[in-house]
């Protein structure tokens, strides 16, 4: 029997988005969070006295600022080197041969396929076969699995492959291949990586993405690590076991406020919503979106107010023993008004409500005095207030607009 890790996606000094432009935020915690993941995962594998280390790319998050990036890397593989763990590693995209341009040799324990055809390296003192190929340049349209030796007969064979397979949200399509030609290999375990949210796609062979180690935005919520593969003597795979191993963890939390009719009791249950998503995080630091939902007469005021609602949040996440920082706050209730009972009210008011209508389906372009506007503006700015401007970035503005006037034209206000 033996066992290995299998990470990917480290991204090493790779920023955390979404915390740093407000007051009190963690900016220590956030800055090197990747470095201590990746600590956390050498020191899983000197805990477990793992028998090697497998990285399927993107050890880097592109051309380091300066040597420290890769010092930083060499120290960990010498700290596996004096445990006498040997690791295995091929270079992605934000790490290909064509975006790195500074270099460090590294510990003879470490092994790196090279980026000009697939190989294949044996594990000493192991029956196992490790057949990989890095990039060569951050774009890589072709599949690179179909060059990858056959497998050797009487050993454990892995494919170590950085790969988009037939596409995933939120990720650049590269090195695009099919299940079926993975299987068609005939290896028993293919360790990818490229995709960072974790998942186990076959096991027959294994075809495991265990994500990155650290989520770096909301968009990467939940735990983020590696798996820990057992092999049993019969070269089947008994078990290939989530390790968390990120520092600091995203989440989303969707708070339901239809029923409540005072701020009050929105405000406590903001607080109960964090407090249970606290005591799910295994004790790490949690960046929450917190989303309000549902049909509420305070539709209208929760709009108006995003600071002092926002201020709330983070006062009730002050609250919480294990530690919960405030990413954002988001309004996504809907009002309880009778939209066509407002609309016979007046004329004014009917053509208010078709405008919002009309703007919330995206029918409106926009104005030709905005546009003359940005073009009066330096153009490193032009293209920045013309994105947030841009019709698929306008609809979190319109919500807040929407629900303004509908609550003033409740009230009567005009």
């Amino acid at each position: 029997m033996f066992r290995f890790l299998h990470a990917a996606d480290i991204h090493i000094d790779s920023p955390l988005e979404g915390l740093d432009a407000y007051d009190g935020a963690p900016v220590a915690a956030l800055r090197g969070a990747t470095r201590v993941a990746f600590e956390n995962l050498v020191r899983l594998a000197l805990d477990e006295k793992v028998d090697f280390l497998l990285l399927a790319g993107d050890v880097y998050d592109g051309d380091w600022k300066d040597f420290s990036t890769g010092l930083f890397f060499t120290r960990q593989m010498a700290r596996l080197k004096a445990a006498g763990i040997p690791v295995y590693l091929i270079a992605g995209n934000h790490d290909a041969a064509s975006v790195l341009t500074r270099r460090l040799s590294l510990p003879d324990n470490t092994q790196v396929f090279s980026t000009r055809a697939a190989e294949s390296k044996e594990v000493p003192g192991l029956p196992v076969t490790i057949h990989g190929r890095g990039f060569p340049q951050r774009a890589v349209p072709e599949n690179l699995a179909l060059e990858y030796p056959a497998p050797l007969p009487a050993r454990f064979n892995i494919g170590l492959l950085h790969t988009s397979l037939t596409g995933a949200p939120g990720h650049d399509t590269y090195s695009p291949c099919s299940l079926a030609d993975l299987a068609a290999k005939g290896y028993q375990y293919w360790a990818l990586g490229h995709v960072h949210q974790p998942q186990v796609l076959a096991r027959a062979p294994w075809v495991v993405y265990p994500g990155n180690t650290q989520g770096r935005h909301i968009r990467e919520p939940g735990a983020r690590g590696c798996r820990l593969v057992t092999v049993g003597d019969d070269m089947e795979v008994r078990d290939a076991e989530f390790r968390a191993l990120d520092v600091l963890r995203w989440g989303r939390l969707e708070v339901d406020v239809s029923d409540e009719i005072a701020l009050a009791d929105v405000y406590a249950r903001i607080g109960a919503a964090l407090v249970e998503a606290a005591a799910t995080s295994e004790g790490r630091l949690l960046a929450a979106r917190v989303v309000l939902i549902g049909a509420t007469d305070l539709h209208g005021f929760l709009k108006r107010d995003l600071p002092g609602l926002r201020a709330e949040c983070v006062n009730q996440a002050q609250s919480v023993p294990d530690g919960i920082w405030i990413e954002k706050v988001e309004v996504r209730t809907t009002p309880r008004q009778n939209l066509a009972e407002l609309a016979a009210r007046d004329d004014l008011t009917r053509i208010v409500l078709e405008t919002l209508e009309q703007a919330a389906a995206g029918e409106l372009a926009m104005p030709d005095e905005v546009r003359d506007l940005l073009k009066m503006l330096p153009s490193e700015l032009r293209e920045s207030v013309a994105a947030e401007l841009a019709l698929e970035q306008r609809a979190d503005l319109l919500d807040d607009v929407r629900g303004i006037l509908l609550s003033a034209l409740e009230r009567g206000e005009g």
